[in-house]
Order: C-alpha cells, then structure tokens, then sequence
C-alpha cells in the first residue's frame, strides 16, 4: 500500500494518563497523523508505559493557559479532524478549547471527550476519576470473582486499567465511525465517560435473568448458593477450591510444574479432543453425549459432554484422569500437541515471558521498537489492525513535531451538519458465535447497522453461550439457520454474501477458508466487501500458534494476566469478570472496521479488519506491558491479598463499610488538609498504611468523603456491580429511556420475549451529540427469521420447505427460548 488506512486522518491528542492517549496509539497505529500535544513542564505521566502508547506520533509543546498556546491550539484543530481529551468535565471550556469552540473554528472536526463519570452526571461529574476509583465507584473491586467469594476475601485490589482499555476501544470505535459518517453528519462532539465504558464492558457480570435455571450454574455458583442458603460461611481454602472447578475448565501442573489451563467446554468437539490428545480416548467414549438443547427434564443422563458443566459424579474420575496424564510431559510439549489437535488449551505464563514469547514476536502481538529513551523495547503490538496494511508492525518512538508544517496545511473545509446513526444502511452478515464475535455485530446494530445472523442448523454450542450471552451479544439481529458443509447451505450463503457490506466471523484463517470466507472468494463476490475477523492468538503476522484455538481465559493465561490475578505460577486465577478479554475484543474489532469503512472511502477496495484475544489481553494490561533492557521489576500488586498500590491509592475500611483512598498526586498534601488525618503527614511511608487503615476506621465513608471533597484527591465507597445495576435500572416497558444523562444505565426487559425478565446495561458508553444511538431489539429466538430471509433472498414456499427437509436450513434449536 502507498498509503496508511488513516494516513489521511490527523488527530489532536490531549490526552494524558491511559484512555485518550490509548485511542490515540489505537489510531495511530493505523496510521493516522496524531499530534500529542504536551504541557510546558512536560507530560504528567511520564513513564516508559506513556511512551509505548505515544508510539507513532509527533509530540509538540504547548501552553494552553496563555493567549498565545490557545491561539496556536486553535488554529491547529482548524486543520485537524479529531480532537482528544480526557479530562474532567469543564477543564477543555475553562482553557478556552471546549468542544464548542473549536467545532466552531471546525465545523467537521470530531471531538472525543472521555471523563471518568458522565458531564451530565451532576452527583459524580467533578469526581477526580482515577482509574481505581472508577473501578471502585463502579464495583469492580467487591465480589472480585468465584473462587474470592467462596474463600470469603472481599474486596480484592487489581491493577488492570480495564476502564481505560474499554474506554479507549469505545473511543476509537466512535471516532471512525463519526469520520466515516462525516459527509452525513458533518463533524461530532463525543463523550464516552469510562466508568460507563466499564459497566458494558462488565456486561456478563451485570446480566440477570428471572428464574435462572439452575443447569447453568457452575459448580462453584451452586456451592455458592448451597452456602448461603444454609448459612455456611465462605471460608475454603486455595486448594480446596479444586472439588468445585470444572475438569475442562482449570489449569493442570506438568512434568515440569507449570501450570497449564484448559478451558474446552460448551463446545461439542471440544472435550472429546481434550480427552483423546491426552490419550484418554476409552474415558471420552464412556461419557455421555446427547443434546445440550433438551430440557433437563428428558436428558438421558445426568450431564451430557455438549454441555457445561460436567456432572458432579462424572466430574472427580475425569479431573483424576487428566491431572495423571499432564503430569506426563512439559508443558510446551503440551501446548504444541492441544495447538494441533485444535484442543483450546495453553501454558500459564507470567507477562514478562509473554513479551519474549516466540509467538508473541513472530505474529505482531509484540513489537520491536527503538526507542530513544529506552533504546529496543518489546511492546504490546496493535489492537486492532487490517490485512494489506504491510507497515501495521512498524512502529517507532515518539518524534517532535515541526509546527511550521502543521500550520502551513489548508484548514479543512466547511460541510454538511445532520443527525443520522453513524452505520445506517450498512448490512452485516453475522457468523460468529460464543460472546466475542456476535460483541461485534450487536454493537454495530445501536449504530445503525442491519445484521443477520447466522448459525448452524445443528448447534455445535451449548445454550449457556449460545442464548444465555447472547441475550446481550445477539441483539438487533435477524436470525437464519443455515448448514454450510452442504451445497445447498453454500448457494445461499452466497446470496448473503452479495447483498452485504459487511461479514463477522471468529475464528482461525484455517477455519476462515473451510467456511468459504477466503479472501478470494470474498474479491470475486464483492470487491468492496469488508469481513471482520477475530482469534485468539493472530496477529498483524503469521505466528506458530496463529492457528491455535482459545478463549478469553486462555488469552489470561498466555498474556500473563491469570498468573498476576492469582499471585504466582501455584495459585493462578481467571480474572474475576466474565468476559473481560471477550467483550473488549468485540470493541477492538469494531475499531478495526472503522478503519477499513474509511480505506475503503479512500479506495474502493474492502479486506479483513482483525482484532484477537491475546491483543486484547495485551490492551487490558497496557500500564505492564512493555520490556527493555534495565526495565524495573514487574512488581505490580498481585494476588487475592491484594488491596492497593501503595497507602496513597488503596481499599480501607471506613466505621461504616469499605472505601477507595485515591490521592496519588497530592499523597501527603492530601493528608495535611484533613485535621483528622494531619499529624499522619512524617509518619514514614513504611509504616503509614498500617497507621491510615487504623484512622479511616473511626469515621464513617461520609465523613471521609467531605474530607476529601476539595483537590485532586477523593475517597468513593467500594460498591458492587449489583448494586451499582440495581440503582440504575429502568424498565423497558416505561417506554422511556435515558441513555444521556446518568452515568450508569441497566435496562429491565420486562417484555422479553423469552417470557422471563432480563436485566441488560444500556447502551450508553458512546454519547454523541449527532450521531444517534438505538436500543437493539431483543435477541432472536434461534432461526426465527429463516424463512424470512429466505423469502427476501428469492426462494419460494416449496424450496423452502424443501431446504429444510434436506437440512441445508432450519428453523429452530429447541422448543424453548431458553432450554431449561
């Protein structure tokens, strides 16, 4: 290519800390001129992690408090096309650069605001958001997982930014989507605040369904519930937790004593490969296999291995017999051996062997780069990029910017101004499955899009992913059962294919061709058509395990993020939150089609926008991701002990209940203001913890909250995702929902179609001031749309009919929406 995907694109990137910087590396990335603009005394968060993600742009010095800075600034969004900053509400308006200024000097200009809490927040708006106290506020620190709850340690600290990755992939997404609409639209003031981010992208820990059957519980969740119904106290210890762990879903030590994890439920094939690549193929064919869709009611027997989770009298003789079979060979051995047999399965690594990882270097999922402080640093690779963009992996540190170049360009032109969804019109073809893949495609649908889903017509996935996730990961779709290993199944794929803009799928490139979505055949249908595909290890490269299978916990486990929850190679953890790396996937591979809507503008021509687990998984740990020679300690806090990081930016308990402290700027300053806490300011730090913990307990959170009401230091309650849902729920019925001015929204579904309410967070991390959001409807029963489409596709009755008699189409899973 002669040209970048952006290279036409120049950004403004105020930002500091993570978030905006973030969507500032994500689009430069794919090559966009973003210009980081620096205060005189340098940027605040200047560290080796501030110059990984300031990759790739030009950094220029200016001082908006003077007449002279702002004038520059000005003139410089003049010529620009998007404009970031993450800071609190009003800070951008006080230096005379708000959002309505400089769309006035640039009527096309596309302006992301991302602040911790919602503008129109009038409770939280002036928070001094810190990551830790959005993720305080917002409740990710309480109940931090099965295994916390059970062991009863609650709260629990972690240092991932994952309001800051969310955030960022929201921003970037919005961002392309708004240039892309720009000729409608004209330009666009956007505001995704990122506690808001969080909760969507912590969906699958909000979700609540009435009546939730109970065939879907984990054994860990019925452990859980046997214990507070009987009013047992949560106290197991580590290893007792083994008894409750799934055999296809737990890490396995090896002859060498790493650990390695298997996450192959839910998936037909999956266990049965496990098991046979293990050598334990006369225990797979002794276990029972029959439909995952038939009520409970009418199985044959007490667990079917097509469904999660294995039986409890099953469950002990399966996990015995894989523990003795790991233990056999190394765990590298094992790894290559799962990666061939397409088993998803890998070894436990710690993130600094990642970054020197084989793969990780071979695919683009870490870089080489020069940089001139550090000299060669190994970083976390692109989050989301697209196939042809040859220069993708080639990156390089930050350089100075020549202002006098920047000016000389011609500001960019007056345009239309409307108020339309970013993606109207567009039509997407939906083959993915799981939560990751349909992430995409119903996020899509609130910005417009028309996606048609399609699945097999005999379901190679248990209903615990296929309708309990995709109560939210399916909605705003049509759905159609097709069999594409038929001839029949094929021909009307290709019709589909014909009428799209756009495909989604995950999965390997070997299982991308099987499909018949190769590149090639895709070119010859259309030419301008775009498939989004995401894995779980590829890369902007081929790699050794670009072909292997896996799961969000396996990205955890590869990129180090399992080993830093639990606190060691002995004690790893999946990270608290389902579908941490799963949803931020589905957001980083909308980001990636957002790219490829504006190389096709450029163009003419579509291609493959991809994103991956292990990408993801590297974005979620982006303050640690990084290596040089001489870098200090990966020392982070981890583990289940884990409360904080340091006294100034830690969980203590109040008289009353647990707060967040977060004064990381002002630390001892912060403590002289408050008379309560004054004569703490010599005590030394080694000792201050010990001493603060003692004096936050005499004062209930509301007194420590006035306390620090004032400066950039503030005390928030640690709540709880449940709570921070149930406060904000809105029923569907009321006809009436704000998506705009709280910072959290959850909507009831009390009108669903599956005859049971459902508790589901509002779409609302994206808040554009003309580009418009919709709700997805709810999510299809499975094939509900089959003859629909077909009839739309040209077929009649009676080929219909007989499509389904050859069962090249279907109409239906199961009797039920939701089997029970």
């Amino acid at each position: 290519m002669t040209h970048r995907p952006l290279s036409h694109i120049r950004v403004l990137d105020f930002g500091q800390y993570l978030a905006a910087p973030l969507v500032g590396m994500m689009l430069a990335d794919m090559g966009a001129e973003v210009i980081r603009i620096d205060p005189p005394d340098s940027p605040a968060f200047d560290d080796p992690a501030f110059q990984m993600i300031s990759r790739g742009k030009k950094t220029l010095t200016l001082d908006l408090k003077t007449d002279q800075g702002r004038e520059t600034a000005i003139e410089l969004a003049k010529r620009a096309d998007v404009v970031i900053e993450n800071f609190r509400p009003g800070v951008m308006d006080r230096l005379g650069l708000g959002p309505n200024v400089l769309r006035s000097a640039n009527d096309q200009l596309i302006y992301l605001s991302m602040p911790g809490f919602a503008s129109t927040d009038a409770e939280l708006a002036k928070l001094p958001a810190w990551e830790a106290v959005i993720a305080a506020y917002t409740g990710q620190f309480t109940d931090m997982g099965l295994n916390r709850r059970l062991m009863g340690i609650n709260p629990s600290f972690t240092p991932l930014t994952l309001a800051s990755a969310y955030g960022a992939s929201f921003g970037a997404m919005s961002v392309l989507f708004a240039l892309n609409a720009r000729e409608r639209n004209g330009g666009d003031h956007i505001e995704v605040p990122l506690a808001a981010a969080l909760l969507e992208g912590l969906i699958y820990n909000c979700e609540q369904i009435e009546d939730y059957p109970e065939r879907y519980k984990s054994p860990r969740e019925t452990e859980l519930d046997r214990r507070a119904a009987e009013g047992l106290p949560m106290n197991l210890e580590f290893d007792e937790l083994s008894e409750f762990l799934d055999p296809f879903y737990r890490t396995y030590t090896c002859a060498d004593g790493r650990g390695f994890y298997v996450v192959s439920g839910s998936i037909s094939t999956h266990p049965r490969r496990v098991l046979e690549t293990l050598g334990l193929k006369d225990l797979a064919d002794e276990l029972p296999d029959f439909s995952a869709y038939l009520d409970t009611k009418d199985w044959p027997a007490e667990w079917s291995m097509r469904n999660y989770p294995v039986g409890a009298s099953d469950r002990a003789r399966v996990s015995s017999a894989m523990k003795e079979a790991f233990l056999t060979r190394p765990a590298h051995e094992w790894e290559e051996l799962f990666g061939t047999a397409k088993a998803p399965a890998t070894a436990q690594r710690f993130s600094k062997e990642w970054l020197a990882d084989p793969h990780a270097l071979a695919s683009g999922l870490v870089l080489r780069v020069a940089d001139a402080r550090h000299g060669e640093m190994r970083q976390m690779g692109n989050v989301a990029w697209l196939s042809g963009d040859d220069a993708a992996a080639d990156k390089s540190g930050p350089t100075a910017a020549d202002l006098d170049a920047l000016l000389a360009a011609a500001p960019r032109a007056s345009g239309t101004t409307g108020s339309s969804g970013w993606l109207d019109g567009l039509k997407v073809l939906d083959l993915a499955n799981v939560i990751a893949g349909p992430t995409i495609g119903s996020t899509l649908a609130r910005y417009g899009a028309e996606v048609t889903l399609v699945q097999p017509v005999e379901p190679s996935v248990d209903p615990w992913n296929t309708v309990v996730f995709g109560i939210h990961a399916q909605r705003g779709k049509e759905s159609i059962l097709l069999n594409l290993r038929s001839d029949e199944g094929q021909q009307v794929l290709a019709k589909l294919i014909a009428e799209s803009d756009v495909i989604t799928m995950n999965g390997t490139d070997e299982q991308r061709d099987k499909l018949g979505l190769s590149l090639e055949r895709l070119s010859a249908i259309n030419p301008r058509l775009i498939l989004v595909q995401l894995d779980a290890f590829g890369g902007p490269m081929r790699g050794p395990k670009s072909d292997h299978l896996g799961y969000d916990d396996l990205a955890q486990a590869a990129t180090g993020v399992m080993v830093r929850f639990g606190g060691g190679m002995d004690t790893p953890e999946e990270h608290a939150h389902f579908g941490t790396i799963d949803v931020l996937t589905g957001f980083c591979a909308c980001a990636a089609l957002g790219g490829a809507l504006l190389r096709l503008r450029e163009t003419g021509k579509g291609g493959i926008a991809r994103a991956s687990l292990a990408a993801a998984g590297n974005l979620i740990q982006a303050q640690f991701m990084y290596d040089y020679e001489g870098r200090a300690p990966f020392d982070e806090p981890a583990g289940r002990e884990a409360l904080g990081w340091g006294p100034f930016y830690h969980c203590y308990e109040a008289a009353d209940q647990w707060l967040f402290f977060a004064a990381p700027i002002e630390q001892r300053t912060a403590l002289a203001r408050v008379p309560e806490l004054a004569d703490l300011e010599e005590v030394p730090l080694d000792d201050l913890h010990e001493a603060l913990a003692e004096r936050f307990k005499t004062r209930p959170l509301s007194f420590w909250e006035k306390a620090f009401s004032v400066g950039q230091s503030t005390v928030v309650p640690l709540a709880s995702l449940h709570e921070t849902r149930d406060k904000a729920l809105q029923l569907e019925s009321s006809g009436d929902i704000d998506l705009s001015d709280a910072t959290f929204r959850v909507i009831r579904h009390d009108q669903h179609p599956m005859g049971r309410w459902c508790d589901l967070v509002a779409p609302n991390a994206v808040r554009p001031q003309s580009g418009k959001i919709r709700i997805p409807g709810p999510m299809p029963k499975y094939g509900q749309h089959t003859r629909t489409i077909l009839e739309r596709l040209g077929l009649e009755g009676p080929q219909i009919d007989e499509l389904i008699a050859a069962g090249a189409a279907g109409t239906s899973w199961s009797e039920k929406y939701l089997p029970e």
